[in-house]
Formats: C-alpha cells, sequence, structure tokens
C-alpha cells in the first residue's frame, strides 16, 4: 500500500491463551485427546447452568423487549439494582447514572484504555491478564508499564515496586487492580487495597479495577471490593456474568465508575467513554434485563456456594500436591478458578524433553520449541506427551518461568487424573537434563 495502515502497538497484542489452541489442534490431528485446561469457560469444562437460571432466560426471551435496543448505559432497572448491590457494601455510593453496560469486558477494557490521551499510561500488574496489558500496550504503542506481584508473598503487589514506578514515571495516570487475581488466583486483603488508594491519592490517580471473579472466592477469603475502599480517589470497576452466573458467552459486562463528580478531569473522560459506547448504540439487551431476576433469587447464592466448594477442592488438591516438587514455587488458589505455578529458571534449560509417541508431532513439537522461553517449551513437550493443554506464565508479561492452567473440570476423576499426571510430567521433565 501507498502508506503504512499497521499500528505501531500491535506487537503488544498477544493472547497465548487461545494461540496455544493451533499446536494443540496439530496434537489432536496426531491421535491425542485434549485436555483443555487453557482457558476460563466453565461450560466447556462441563458446568451445567441449573434449570431454574435457563427458565428465567428462556422466559424473559418470549419477552418482545428483549430483541430492541435498550438505553446507550444499560437498562434502568438493571443498572438501578446493580447501583443498590454495590451501595448495600457501605463504601462509595453510585447511583444508576454511574454505571455504563458493554459487550463483554473485552469491549469495556478496549474503550477504557482506547480514550485515554496517548501519553497517559495505566500501570498494571506483572503477572498480567493479556487483554489489559495488550490493550494497555496498543493503546501506547509500546510495551506495558507493569508492576511486579511477589510469588514469594501470595502474588500480592509489590508495594515498593509500584510506588517507584509511578514516582519516577509522571506519565502514568492510572492503577490498575485485578482481584480475585488472574492468572494468579490471589484476593487482596483490605490492608493491600487500601495501600493502593492511598497511593493513587497521593499522586493523584485513578484506580481500574477488574473484579469479574468477586462471586468467586473460597478458602476463608473474602473479596474486598474497591468500592468499600476507594474513600475520595476517583475508579472504575469491571463486573460482569460471564464468570459467576456463568454465561460467557452472552458478552455482558458493565463498568461502575466512582467519585467521579469528584475530579474535573476525570469527570469528562467518563463522560468520553459514555459518549464512544452511544457511537455503538448500546449493549446487548437479554442479558442485562436477566441480571436482576437471577441474582435476586434465594437460589441463586446457594448456586454460587456449590461452585466455590468444587474450586477450593480443587484448589487444595493442586496445592498439595504440587508444593511437594523440587523446583516448583505454587500458592494456593483463594480466587478465580486457576492455578499459577513458577517454574524456577534454575531447574530448566533448552536439553530438557517428554517422550512423544508420534513421531510427526515428535518432531513438530521439537521444531517450534526452538528459541522460545522455557516455560513455554515445557508447555508445548506437555501438550505432545499427554494432551494437556496449559498456558506458559511468561505469556502473561511475566519473567517467572510457569504455567498456568484452570480448576474448571467437573468430572471429578478426570481432574485429579489431570493433576496428577501434570505434577509427574513436571517431575519427569526437570530430571530430564
Amino acid at each position: 500500500m501507498r502508506t503504512d495502515i499497521v499500528s505501531s502497538g500491535v506487537g503488544e497484542l498477544s493472547y497465548e491463551i487461545r494461540e496455544i489452541v493451533k499446536v494443540a489442534k496439530r496434537a489432536e490431528n496426531s491421535g491425542l485427546e485434549i485436555v483443555w485446561e487453557n482457558i476460563g469457560d466453565p461450560i466447556a469444562k462441563g458446568e451445567k447452568l441449573p434449570h431454574w437460571i435457563k427458565e428465567i432466560v428462556a422466559e424473559t426471551a418470549m419477552e418482545d423487549s428483549s430483541y430492541g435496543y435498550c438505553p446507550t448505559k444499560g437498562l434502568l432497572e438493571t443498572r438501578e439494582f446493580l447501583a443498590d448491590l454495590n451501595n448495600s457494601r457501605n463504601g462509595a455510593n453510585i447511583s444508576s447514572e454511574d454505571i455504563l453496560f458493554f459487550n463483554g469486558l473485552g469491549d469495556a477494557i478496549t474503550n477504557i484504555y482506547g480514550l485515554l490521551r496517548k501519553e497517559c499510561r495505566v500501570i498494571g500488574p506483572k503477572p498480567a491478564y493479556s487483554t489489559h496489558s495488550s490493550a494497555e500496550g496498543l493503546h501506547a504503542n509500546c510495551h506495558p508499564v507493569m508492576y511486579e506481584l511477589n510469588k514469594d508473598d501470595n502474588w500480592n503487589p509489590d508495594i515498593e515496586d509500584l510506588t517507584n514506578k509511578i514516582k519516577y514515571n509522571p506519565s502514568i495516570a492510572g492503577i490498575l487492580l485485578i482481584n480475585p487475581g488472574n492468572p494468579t488466583g490471589a484476593v487482596y486483603s483490605k490492608k493491600v487495597l487500601s495501600n493502593i488508594v492511598d497511593i493513587a491519592n497521593e499522586y493523584d490517580l485513578f484506580i481500574l479495577t477488574d473484579e469479574i471473579y468477586s462471586n468467586i472466592v473460597y478458602n476463608g477469603k473474602k473479596h474486598n471490593y474497591l468500592s468499600e475502599v476507594i474513600d475520595d480517589v476517583s475508579g472504575i470497576s469491571l463486573k460482569g456474568i460471564s464468570k459467576d452466573l456463568p454465561w460467557p458467552g452472552s458478552r455482558c459486562g458493565w463498568a461502575e465508575f466512582y467519585n467521579v463528580e469528584k475530579d474535573p478531569i476525570f469527570h469528562k473522560y467518563v463522560e468520553n467513554i459514555c459518549k464512544f459506547k452511544m457511537i455503538e448504540v448500546c449493549s446487548t439487551t437479554l442479558p442485562q434485563k436477566v441480571i436482576p431476576r437471577v441474582m435476586s433469587d434465594n437460589r441463586y447464592g446457594k448456586y454460587l456456594e456449590e461452585r466455590k466448594k468444587h474450586y477450593e477442592y480443587a484448589s487444595n488438591y493442586v496445592y498439595d500436591r504440587m508444593k511437594k516438587i523440587e523446583g516448583v514455587t505454587v500458592n494456593k488458589t483463594n480466587g478465580a478458578f486457576y492455578n499459577t505455578l513458577v517454574l524456577e529458571k534454575e531447574y530448566l534449560n533448552e536439553d530438557q524433553s517428554l517422550k512423544i509417541e508420534d513421531n510427526g508431532l515428535k518432531n513438530y513439537i521439537e521444531t517450534i520449541s526452538k528459541g522460545i522461553p522455557n516455560d513455554k517449551r515445557f508447555v508445548y513437550y506437555l501438550l505432545g506427551s499427554t494432551g494437556i493443554c496449559t498456558v506458559p506464565l511468561t505469556s502473561f508479561c511475566s519473567e517467572h518461568n510457569g504455567l498456568r492452567f484452570t480448576l474448571l473440570e467437573r468430572n471429578m476423576e478426570i481432574m485429579n487424573n489431570t493433576f496428577e499426571i501434570m505434577a509427574e510430567k513436571i517431575e519427569e521433565y526437570i530430571l530430564s537434563n
């Protein structure tokens, strides 16, 4: 073409969670049965929505109004319900006007980063969730700016690292929190959140928090919402129904804006986000109509508790098994439904491998494993050897080698067997040099 139409920021677009599917399909074509541990889709892992939720969806789908446009910000009755839910937590109060619906949080994230001034940065955690880090990097046309999560402190934010990076980088305008963590499964205490609010207050920043897993917390932990600790700091909380209903195919999420009127610049920024959504007209109507009916049903809490018991069992099973392996650092997952473990660098090298039965697949894995991070090399060999598809930790903008996998499998025999095979293959791989 006569001019280069490619954005200089596209090099930051990465989503290994789905990119690894190409390798898995190659393994599947070689006769391996794939165990999909790469993506957090409860439905794909065998979870069945209870009949009563399906009935609500079906009844709502019979209403003619569910097929029409809704207001740009979202259905008023749903926004009022969610505002009341937030205000019941005795934190920052919001009204229905402080809530904006999106077609999933991917849509929200794209808008929130994309409408920042090009010079402004949002510092995010590493390991990072790829949708956030890619959107921030694309917006800035360079590598995302990040602060460390401490693997030796249950993946809590390294407050000193965060403070120093903000202090010496005046382009930073906001702080991203993912709580509960993806990929880490960490759940932050109120003290940790308050420390970050203090930093935001000191340097006059806004806070963006992804709370999509706020209803998936277990092992005796409690989710502390940003709205409970935010004080007078400006903030945005991202929530949705893809994980806790769960209805990922609905592509239904929303942003809650806190303390909008207390800062004129933040107020204008939020206005622009809403205006851009107006250009798109609105978000999907049907799932919005369902939200109050499902979440106010007394069966909903019981349903969530049953699911959390499953994740708690899986979390403890993995932790108890993996912590015994020399060269592995693992923290207990307390929220969301992933486990992240670190393969210590001194235990990895480019000569390690696992036995792959099919010669064609073996040659393919050997070829694509050259010149890549050592954890990605292990993930490929694990996939070629066993059919277990996980995600390398370095693909989450992390300097740590490791892997992320889910706690979603509903068939207990398959789940236990998968975790046991993974543990055995890690031990075998470490000893293969």
